[in-house]
């Protein structure tokens, strides 16, 4: 059973902070590990994080910078900032909560 993009929708930001908690990332990488994490049952549509990817940079949550790679294309990397870290902190305790009403409401 697939996870529908309704489930998460309004969610993709909390998911690519906590994926840059772990570290620095570039987008190719981050989506490729929440695949992993999902055994394949969820991934974000490129348009989907790179508009978040702009949004988190623009508020101040994350900074990007270009790698130095020496071979094949540049890639941008992510960075969370303090900002982000306290963002991504208000996100899941907004989804905690969130989750003990909808257990009350379906369960």
């Amino acid at each position: 059973m697939a996870i529908t993009a309704d489930l998460l929708r309004g969610h993709t930001d909390t998911i690519i902070l906590r994926q840059l908690m772990n570290g620095d990332s570039y987008g190719y990488s981050i989506n490729r590990v929440i695949q992993q994490i999902t055994q394949g049952e969820y991934e974000l549509k490129e348009a989907t994080l790179y508009t978040a990817f702009r949004r988190l940079e623009q508020n101040g949550f994350i900074v990007s910078y270009w790698g130095d790679e020496n071979t094949g294309a540049r890639r941008r990397y992510y960075h969370i900032t303090s900002a982000g870290r306290a963002y991504y902190e208000n996100l899941l305790s907004d989804w905690e909560y969130s989750l003990s009403i909808i257990e009350q409401l379906i369960r």
